[in-house]
């Protein structure tokens, strides 16, 4: 398992998804988004991953400008504004190889672990 979590420190389902991994004895590598966010192909990859852009953005984010300002966007731009403006997507991201899932969901981690075993 090569398992990625990207989060901020002060997010308490980032630090719920840390605890998981651990509890687990599994290594994981934590990436802080406010320091380094998700590059360009990362972010690529995730949207893949779990279906599209749409299902990474977070509602509830603190930053309601530019979540009403993504509305209006089309796709191409979307992506531009969400690689510039990373709080609006949901946390943690956590990634396994080309697998990944935004949001707390011990269940989709616990499907991994299962199929590693």
């Amino acid at each position: 398992m090569n398992i990625q979590i990207f989060g901020s420190k002060k997010n308490a389902d980032t630090r719920k998804a840390q605890r998981f991994f651990k509890e687990r004895g599994i290594k994981f590598q934590f990436i802080d988004a406010k320091q380094k966010g998700l590059s360009k192909g990362e972010l690529a990859s995730v949207v893949n991953a779990v279906g599209g852009l749409d299902r990474l953005i977070d509602d509830q984010a603190r930053d309601q400008k530019t979540l009403t300002l993504l509305k209006y966007l089309v796709e191409e731009q979307k992506f531009a504004k969400v690689l510039d403006q990373q709080q609006v997507l949901k946390q943690p991201i956590v990634r396994n190889g080309k697998k990944a899932v935004a949001g707390y969901a011990p269940d989709v981690w616990q499907a991994w672990i299962a199929k590693e075993q």
